[in-house]
């Protein structure tokens, strides 16, 4: 497998017309954004975690819990 290192790239570059060098540089940055796409974790709809904590308030007195929440806000 041939190997290139980033100044081979470069020195090829540098040889390159300027149309061929903003060719080359667009189709370098569109890789990169579908590299940077695909390294995004997928986006959640809020509706998935539904019912996710249902059972946290089953033994708690909310108007208790909201009274000394604020309480320690002072």
């Amino acid at each position: 497998m041939l190997k290139y290192t980033y100044e081979d790239v470069l020195n090829q570059a540098r040889q390159l017309s300027p149309e061929e060098q903003l060719q080359l540089l667009e189709e370098i940055a569109a890789m990169i954004r579908q590299r940077v796409k695909n390294m995004q974790p997928p986006k959640h709809n809020v509706m998935e975690f539904r019912g996710i904590a249902k059972g946290f308030w089953k033994d708690i007195d909310v108007k208790k819990f909201i009274e000394e929440e604020r309480n320690s806000w002072e």
